[in-house]
């Protein structure tokens, strides 16, 4: 059996709420309510919100923002963008949040980033990352940096001296 990941938990403030953003933003069947959880189901996996007091042992309501990027057809991309303009969420081509209003166009394909009501970064993508190569009319900015100078390392070289498997944010 091929390993594949199962599911994830998300802090939230509201679990059902954010449970229920998430799956009317993406178009998705509404979620289940399994214990403590408010469970969306996301092709082989799931997204299970849990209220923060009861994921943190400390009890406090602090919530890390995660980031959950989604990879969608044309078609769906079109109807998922519409729901975040039609509930004039703030959106972004970047992940840092530089490009407000905006998409990107990486890969051949369409990118945007948006919060969910926790602060997480959710992202729909049309094409994954590094899937139009270094040929593509916009090359994803991690797969572009891949052809430049690294402080020295050759492409295939890692910051360790390891060959690399892939460009990462830190390079």
């Amino acid at each position: 059996m091929a390993i594949q990941l199962n599911h994830t938990i998300a802090a939230a403030r509201d679990r059902d709420a954010s449970a229920k953003f998430l799956t009317e933003i993406l178009g998705l069947p509404a979620p289940m309510f399994v214990g403590p959880f408010a469970v969306v189901q996301v092709g082989d996996t799931s997204l299970d919100y849990m209220n923060v007091e009861e994921y943190r042992s400390s009890g406090h309501g602090e919530i890390t923002s995660q980031h959950y990027a989604f990879l969608v057809s044309e078609a769906e991309f079109d109807e998922i963008f519409a729901r975040i303009r039609d509930r004039r969420l703030a959106y972004w081509a970047d992940p840092r949040r530089n490009e407000s209003g905006q998409i990107n166009t990486w890969d051949g394909g369409r990118g945007v980033y948006f919060n969910d009501p926790n602060g997480h970064l959710l992202e729909i993508i049309t094409r994954p990352y590094g899937s139009g190569g270094t040929t593509a009319s916009r090359v994803h900015p991690l797969f572009a940096a891949a052809g430049e100078d690294h402080g020295g390392r050759s492409d295939q070289q890692g910051k360790n001296g390891a060959p690399r498997t892939g460009p990462t944010w830190d390079e």
